[in-house]
């Protein structure tokens, strides 16, 4: 299992509700979680086998953008 976190543009909860169907349905991602207190809106992944660009890739699908770190 592999944690990695990420900057992004994800910073409400309707930017949520778009993201999570797209995280939910990627089988590696075991969890994930945005703080969208923090100033960079980290999203913090656990996965197996997920790159940086696969995470990226994932996530651009919502239409959000996800930069490691």
């Amino acid at each position: 299992m592999k944690t990695q976190k990420f900057k992004t543009n994800i910073n409400c909860g309707n930017c949520l509700a778009k993201v999570t169907p797209i995280l939910n349905a990627e089988p590696r991602v075991k969890s994930w979680e945005v703080d969208l207190k923090s100033e960079d809106r980290i999203l913090t992944i656990e996965s197996e086998d997920m790159s940086a660009e696969d995470v990226f890739k994932t996530v651009i699908k919502a239409g959000f953008v996800a930069k490691p770190e």
